[in-house]
């Protein structure tokens, strides 16, 4: 079984990799609005629609990641006594 850094960098990478597709996706719309024919409308279309649901998709991976990230930052807080900013920077730093 992975560890949990393990799969933080895992998801990590596959947000990033998505980021790229959703990039070129993007890219590729903007290189092909002067095509004007039927097929190519069609499959401008249904690209844009898969483009959308990716880049919700990627809103949601980002949201729950960083909800991750702020419930491990306040577990570690209340598991290590950092009562205040200055606290926890100092651990940050161990």
């Amino acid at each position: 079984m992975d560890s949990p850094k393990e799969r933080s960098q895992t998801q990590e990478r596959l947000i990033g990799d998505l980021r790229l597709v959703i990039e070129n996706a993007e890219e590729l719309l903007k290189n092909t609005d002067q095509y004007t024919s039927v097929i190519y409308q069609n499959a401008r279309a249904k690209l844009t629609h898969a483009l959308n649901a990716a880049t919700e998709e990627l809103a949601r991976f980002e949201d729950a990641q960083l909800s991750r990230m702020i419930e491990a930052t306040n577990a570690a807080n209340i598991q290590n006594a950092d009562n205040s900013g200055e606290a926890r920077i100092l651990r940050a730093f161990d």
